[in-house]
């Protein structure tokens, strides 16, 4: 499969939310709650957030397409810091890095590290940080693999369960 990279601009909002979607059921079934999984979604991966983020002249979203019909495939959010670890100048949160499960082990996920990472340097930031489910194992590999290490924890909530995460940061 044929993917290429770029930066997300409005119109885009609507297929970020379906990966956001995709992505988010296909990690948590089994884990989350169903409904809780739906209501996560829609209130956390909307349309409507990711235009916020798209006009956020802080924030940088890419979307992962098909070369051929430019189907949507994966994503990054980078924005303010939203974590509980102490702050350093010059961070940015690398909010969300999702791709669907046929495109693993392609090199997109790496790839879109890669665009995350410079898309940060651009604009200044020296470090970025992101959170991720404690018991997701797979991600974590990849993200010490990216030259990420755990910095701290946090406990988040989704529906009526809080989850244990683990907080990474890379310097730039």
């Amino acid at each position: 499969m044929e993917w290429r990279l770029r930066r997300a601009e409005a119109a885009d909002a609507a297929a970020c939310s379906l990966v956001a979607g995709a992505t988010f059921l296909e990690a948590f079934a089994g884990i989350l709650d169903g409904a809780d999984i739906v209501a996560h979604v829609a209130a956390k991966s909307a349309p409507a957030s990711f235009l916020a983020w798209i006009a956020d002249p802080v924030s940088v979203v890419t979307l992962a397409e098909t070369d051929r019909g430019a189907a949507p495939l994966g994503y990054t959010v980078l924005t303010t810091p939203d974590l509980p670890v102490p702050a350093e100048a010059g961070d940015i949160e690398l909010r969300r890095i999702y791709a669907l499960l046929p495109t693993h082990g392609t090199g997109m996920a790496a790839a879109l590290m890669e665009r995350a990472c410079a898309d940060a340097r651009a604009q200044g930031c020296r470090r970025v940080l992101l959170g991720v489910y404690g018991g997701n194992h797979r991600a974590q590999r990849f993200y010490a693999k990216q030259g990420l290490t755990v910095v701290g924890e946090r406990r988040f909530l989704v529906g009526s369960t809080w989850h244990d995460d683990l907080i990474f940061a890379r310097a730039l």
